[in-house]
């Protein structure tokens, strides 16, 4: 971490899932940051203040300016701070980088949480190191806050996000499959598309670093089964963009199209799904994935605006290039939710703020 005349402070947790991508991101670009914890004071008063909604993580700039929202954070950085850009000079390995982010932070959401708070290893260590950060200094009893702590997010992240017996088995399934599909990719090169990090390694690194690789349950069968994973992990934050390779591979290379066929059996269609549910004014939906039916999922309204996001980028695509792209997504089942079905209208940041604007939450959650 350079903090070296510190351009802005980051707010978060070093168990947090973002807070993990913001703080790979940083360090690789090389740019000057102070990491600070989130107390509860912060996220339940200060950041809401500031921002207009509970976030982490937050980023302040030293011009006293907040940031919420871990990809319009990066978005917005790279054009401050452009060199060891993260994102490919090829518009369609662009186009993927963003595609696989979106999986990262949207989709592996559900079983990195499930992961966490569903086993009892993972829920006694998470408690006590999220209460230890956020409430150092509390008065009341610690046993009884981690006991609230670990209630409230299987409660809303786990419980209230579909994991049921009859989801849970598909829900594992989908990190052993992604741990399959990156051990081929990272027992070939460092990085998902070459000798330097891009937007595809900050996304996974999300749910990878921070949870599957360090939550008791899930970083024991990534140890075992993909130890190129868990070794890509500590590559990711120890990497600096002026001491690392710069070559990238042509195209999508084969080794991808596993998991570009994984985002298009449930990522995609789970956006798809939540989206139609929303434009109906529905609080909740139900999707089958890969013959498996989650049901009363929650609409989440910022899902619908990756989604719109998604479908912009593809059909922003010059034409040459989207003529290369369809027939390697259409194989994968990616090309049709972005491509041909309807624009989806979220009607999420209408004045185009982000990462700057208030009261744009990702999550609506109640407070503990």
């Amino acid at each position: 971490m350079n903090t070296t005349h510190p351009a802005m402070t980051l707010y978060g947790l070093k168990v947090s899932y973002f807070t993990g991508k913001m703080e790979n991101y940083l360090r690789y670009k090389e740019i000057p940051f102070s990491y600070q914890s989130m107390t509860a004071e912060h996220f339940e008063r200060i950041i809401p203040e500031a921002t207009g909604a509970r976030q982490m993580p937050a980023i302040q700039l030293a011009d006293g300016r907040w940031m919420t929202d871990s990809t319009p954070m990066i978005e917005w950085l790279e054009t401050q701070w452009p060199r060891h850009s993260i994102y490919p000079d090829d518009p369609l390995q662009d186009f993927v980088c963003r595609l696989i982010e979106d999986y990262a932070d949207e989709w592996l959401w559900r079983p990195a949480m499930h992961y966490r708070w569903s086993f009892a290893a993972g829920r006694a260590m998470l408690g006590h190191l999220i209460v230890d950060e956020m409430a150092p200094t509390t008065p009341l009893p610690r046993v009884l806050i981690r006991w609230s702590v670990r209630r409230r997010q299987k409660k809303y992240f786990v419980d209230g996000d579909g994991v049921t017996r009859q989801t849970r088995a598909h829900v594992e399934q989908g990190y052993l499959r992604l741990l399959d599909i990156l051990e081929r990719v990272f027992t070939q090169r460092p990085f998902v598309f070459g000798e330097r990090p891009t937007l595809a390694d900050f996304g996974l690194s999300g749910p990878l670093f921070r949870h599957f690789a360090n939550d008791p349950d899930p970083a024991m069968i990534m140890r075992e089964r993909a130890p190129a994973v868990y070794a890509w992990t500590a590559r990711l934050w120890r990497t600096r963009g002026s001491a690392c390779g710069t070559g990238l591979v042509t195209g999508i290379p084969d080794d991808l199209l596993p998991l570009l066929a994984e985002i298009g059996a449930t990522h995609l269609p789970n956006l798809v799904a939540n989206a139609a549910a929303h434009a109906r004014q529905q609080r909740e939906y139900s999707v089958a994935l890969q013959g498996t039916s989650y049901t009363r999922l929650p609409v989440s309204q910022y899902r619908v605006w990756c989604l719109e996001r998604l479908q912009h980028r593809a059909r922003a695509l010059p034409e040459e290039v989207a003529a290369l792209a369809r027939p390697l997504l259409e194989a994968q089942q990616c090309w049709q939710p972005l491509w041909q079905d309807a624009m989806v209208s979220s009607g999420y940041d209408p004045d185009q703020q982000v990462p700057f604007g208030r009261g744009l939450p990702v999550y609506h959650v109640p407070g503990p």
